[in-house]
């Protein structure tokens, strides 16, 4: 993983941790998504005009990952509604990276050198780190509902990070898989919604919209750095490195949910900065 590589994916994570605030910020979480989902079919299509189609190899990818989102989607919006946003969303998170690490050796045969797995060990050290201080942070008994979505985020994260790992591989062009994958992916919750909500629905997405377009165009710039990083490192060490954005989600939740950040947060943050430079190392 070379500096360039590490930036953007850094750069991703601020990105990420930017547009889940604002998702979690509305309360209404199915017009929060919806409205999400409709600035990345947007800026999906407008990018598909701009770039030639995928290649062949690439459309499967292209599927099982839609709807590997939608679940992804589905999953977060029952964490963000039951749950703190400075708990669920590191949970969520920090659940990735390890399983990614396993999946990626499995099924895309990427083994890691030693600096890059004490790197991806220590990051997921920080992550773990973050997100039982979220538990013990909140003063309460564990809400097992919220945490059990919040997993499944998690596992569902890991999911697709591989499938769309090997597919912008197989694309030709990351700009154009990410085309469609924008739109795969934004337009099934809004359909889903017109279904639920039908002839309420515009009155419910109306006092949220600047917000949640906004969310989808930054939704589908973080995805897209990830996505060409992925196409320059291996998936586990570009996995840990894009969930630095727990600790850009902690530090949103203390300033504007008020959400309680505390010394074990910068100690986790410390632990990523360490991962992250383990990662470099065998990029420089």
């Amino acid at each position: 993983m070379t500096p360039l590589v590490a930036a953007a994916v850094l750069l991703a994570a601020v990105t990420h941790a930017g547009w889940n605030a604002l998702a979690h910020a509305i309360r209404d979480q199915l017009a929060a998504f919806t409205l999400i989902g409709a600035g990345a079919v947007l800026g999906g299509t407008v990018l598909a005009c701009l770039t030639a189609p995928p290649a062949a190899a690439a459309w499967p990818y292209l599927v099982v990952s839609g709807l590997l989102h939608t679940a992804y989607q589905l999953l977060l919006m029952r964490s963000f509604s039951l749950g703190d946003f400075g708990q669920m969303y590191p949970i969520a998170r920090g659940t990735a990276p390890l399983v990614v690490t396993v999946l990626a050796a499995v099924f895309v045969g990427e083994t890691l050198d030693g600096a890059q797995a004490a790197g991806v060990t220590v990051c997921c050290a920080g992550l773990v780190g973050v997100a039982l201080w979220g538990i013990r942070g909140s003063g309460a008994r564990p809400h097992w509902p919220a945490l059990t979505a919040a997993l499944g985020t998690g596992l569902a994260i890991a999911s697709y990070t591989v499938v769309d790992g090997v597919g912008v591989r197989a694309s030709d062009s990351p700009l154009s898989y990410l085309a469609w994958l924008m739109i795969f992916e934004g337009v099934l919750i809004p359909v889903y919604a017109v279904w639920v909500r039908r002839g309420r629905l515009l009155d419910d997405l109306r006092p949220h919209v600047v917000r949640g377009v906004l969310g989808g165009v930054m939704s589908m710039v973080a995805y897209g750095l990830v996505l060409w990083a992925q196409t320059r490192a291996a998936l586990a060490p570009v996995a840990a490195l894009r969930e630095s954005s727990i600790i850009v989600g902690a530090a949103i939740g203390a300033v504007f949910f008020r959400e309680r950040f505390g010394l074990p947060r910068i100690a986790a943050a410390g632990l990523m900065v360490a991962g992250i430079g383990l990662m470099l190392h065998t990029g420089q």
